[in-house]
């Protein structure tokens, strides 16, 4: 079944999903180009594989390119000023975004702002720029952005502790090839894995929820149950790598119809404080702890997810305990047992973090949350995260 390739059109990307799609499908989404800038970080574009499959068919199709590697995890507004700049003065007409969701959404922000004069912070606060946008390709590289597929980004506001999601984009084409997520590492395979997961759990629990959303999030986690523990003891095996990501790629479009909420809001608070803090681990470290209030205020759309998990899960607001022990356990099972203190955040810490959580949930995240939570619950959560 995996070795079968599919095109589909999701909003405005044009997806090509399955093991050797890139290769099969760059030369026709490059026509056109002129001039190219690849954007990536500093080694996981070249060890996938996927960098010199790309430069290769730029050379046949007598494209220029330009290389940008330094896009690093929890990516800033100053990274992506830097790139706009090469941008402008390479006067490419093409982006070439290969790694993960610091990448694609790097990308994504930088495809939108040259030529307008727009900062990238000033975009991140609101401000939309006039103009066309450079043609976008993302050429995905693990099982858990969903960026590929969905119209989001997520940037730091350099300086700050400001790490902000918001609407800007979808690319016009991306690739979900596994055969360039072969080479992630163990940690790397989790820790996106679980972004996924979340990505799932929460679209599935948000105001903004529908069947069509239930229907995808239960197919996502049905995958990361059935094909996370086979592919960390075998990170060569490509049906089960491919079968995670087409779960994650199923959670992105979940999150691009419903959003995200607690769990997200959470994080991107720690790991606009520690940007060392991987975003996938800042979700699981938190993620068990939202779930108890998220399931006691909808416990259907809770358990119907969990109950994937564990079947004894019941949609009753007084399993709300339960629930964290089912993701814990889940999350254990699979190596992960981490809090936020391995990553030197401190009691003294979280009232400055809660303090801009509160702030985004109202923003941003108050019309996806399914229930009121005030700031001596947001604590409650980081305290017993700690």
């Amino acid at each position: 079944m995996w070795s079968r390739q599919f095109k589909i059109r999701f909003g405005e990307v044009e997806l090509y999903f399955g093991p050797g799609v890139l290769r099969d499908n760059s030369k026709q989404a490059l026509q056109g180009s002129k001039k190219a800038v690849i954007v990536s970080s500093k080694s996981a574009a070249k060890i996938s594989g996927a960098f010199d499959d790309i430069v290769s068919v730029l050379n046949t199709l007598d494209i220029e390119y330009t290389v940008f590697n330094k896009v690093t995890p929890n990516p800033t507004t100053g990274i992506v000023n830097e790139l706009v700049e090469l941008i402008e003065g390479y006067n490419a007409d093409t982006i070439i975004a290969i790694g993960g969701g610091s990448v694609i959404d790097t990308a994504k922000v930088a495809s939108i702002l040259p030529y307008t004069g727009v900062k990238a912070e000033e975009y991140v606060y609101g401000k939309r720029p006039q103009g066309s946008k450079l043609k976008l390709i993302a050429v995905n590289l693990t099982h858990g952005t969903g960026s590929e597929v969905d119209r989001f980004a997520v940037l730091t506001v350099s300086g700050t502790i400001e790490k902000r999601g918001f609407i800007t984009r979808y690319p016009d084409i991306s690739f979900d090839d596994s055969y360039y997520t072969l080479t992630l590492s163990r940690e790397q395979t989790l820790y996106t894995t679980l972004d996924a997961f979340y990505h799932a759990y929460e679209a599935a629990t948000s105001k903004r929820n529908n069947i069509f959303v239930l229907t995808l999030a239960e197919e996502a986690v049905e995958k990361v149950t059935s094909y996370l523990e086979k592919t960390l003891s075998e990170p060569r095996n490509l049906e089960a790598r491919t079968n995670l990501l087409y779960a994650s790629m199923l959670a992105g479009m979940c999150i691009d119809t419903s959003g995200t909420h607690l769990v997200h809001a959470l994080e991107h608070g720690f790991s606009g404080l520690n940007p060392d803090l991987p975003h996938g681990a800042g979700l699981a470290i938190v993620g068990p702890y939202a779930a108890y209030y998220i399931h006691k205020a909808v416990p259907e759309e809770s358990a119907r997810i969990l109950r994937i998990l564990d079947p004894s899960i019941k949609p009753v607001s007084e399993d709300a305990e339960k629930a964290v022990k089912i993701i814990q356990e889940f999350q254990r099972k699979h190596g992960f047992e981490q809090r936020l203190s391995d990553y030197g955040i401190r009691e003294v810490d979280l009232e400055k973090v809660v303090d801009f959580v509160e702030k985004t949930i109202r923003e941003r995240y108050s019309v996806n949350l399914p229930l009121n939570i005030d700031k001596s619950t947001l604590l409650e959560i980081a305290r017993r995260a700690l």
